[in-house]
């Protein structure tokens, strides 16, 4: 089964790719931790990067880094500066909701550049994919992931992805160590999107929700039993969110069974005749591949295979 377009979707803009010797900016949008500052400047040294650390990356608030002044700041601060080539985000936790309505989407807009992050972050995704309408990336923290010693495919996706090494017609490489599974089988095209579940469940009626009209979603979680990914999905199903879609792809949701988490996915996905594959290693697992948000890809379940129908990052 194919599901064919009802109408052609623009893509995202794709945004310049992360140069040789480049520098990253780090921003903490969302939850405060503890930045080993020698060891993530030697560790992007290594590869060639330098890195500009944002002010509220060391400050705490409770569960939140800084002041949502503060968070804010540095988030209009990194997209600003000029001499920065991408922004990765500390961590997740919670936080980047408070963000949205107070975002400078047309400054973002002007100055797009890679940014990447999961989880809390998701809210960004969204917000930025609607109002922005350019191409993010859903991958690895810093602290977490590429300061975590995640397994390789972590950081060669990540950098494979920013640095243009992936174009148009790509399939991207998914380790055979982890077996997909074709919950539902045809092929979709469009714009990948999505991110935690419960973050873009919480989202909806609001200006931010995600916009589900020719998109192939893509959802991961942590922390939640089974009758809440029920839940969350109901939700959506229930907020109409999920008739348009075209295809659905799942990554990691740690803690939940894995047989128990498909047969929900077939009930939930089997009626909208759409393509369905899990076990994508994306969100909070190990190893963690970075995946463009907004980007035009094109979704075989049945073939287990998932290829970019645009470039991501421009040259």
């Amino acid at each position: 089964m194919t599901v064919k377009p009802t109408h052609v979707l623009s893509p995202h803009v794709p945004v310049p790719a992360l140069p040789a010797e480049g520098l990253i900016g780090v921003i903490a949008p969302a939850g405060p931790a503890p930045l080993d500052t020698d060891k993530a400047t030697a560790w992007m040294r290594a590869r060639g990067y330098a890195l500009r650390i944002f002010p509220g990356v060391y400050e705490k608030e409770g569960y939140l880094a800084g002041s949502d002044e503060r968070r804010l700041a540095d988030l209009h601060a990194a997209f600003a500066d000029p001499e920065v080539d991408a922004i990765i985000c500390l961590r997740g936790g919670y936080g980047t909701p408070r963000l949205l309505d107070r975002i400078d989407y047309d400054l973002l807009s002007r100055n797009a550049k890679p940014f990447v992050g999961y989880s809390d972050i998701t809210a960004l995704h969204l917000a930025i994919s609607r109002y922005a309408g350019f191409v993010t990336f859903h991958g690895p923290l810093l602290n977490a992931d590429l300061l975590g010693d995640k397994e390789p495919p972590t950081v060669t996706s990540f950098f494979a992805m920013l640095r243009g090494q992936l174009k148009a017609g790509s399939v991207l490489s998914h380790p055979v160590a982890y077996p997909l599974t074709t919950v539902e089988p045809g092929v979709a095209h469009g714009r990948l999107l999505g991110g935690n579940l419960a973050m873009i469940a919480s989202t909806l009626g609001t200006p931010y929700e995600i916009d589900v009209e020719g998109v192939i979603l893509l959802i991961e979680d942590i922390n939640e039993p089974l009758y809440r990914i029920d839940r969350l999905l109901t939700q959506m199903r229930l907020a109409g969110k999920l008739a348009k879609l075209r295809g659905v792809l799942v990554g990691d949701v740690a803690g939940v069974d894995v047989a128990a988490l498909n047969r929900l996915l077939k009930q939930t996905f089997e009626p909208l005749r759409i393509p369905v594959l899990s076990g994508w290693r994306s969100g909070h697992c190990d190893p963690n591949l970075t995946l463009p948000m907004g980007a035009l890809v094109r979704l075989d379940a049945g073939k287990k295979e998932l290829m970019l129908e645009q470039d991501v990052v421009t040259r």
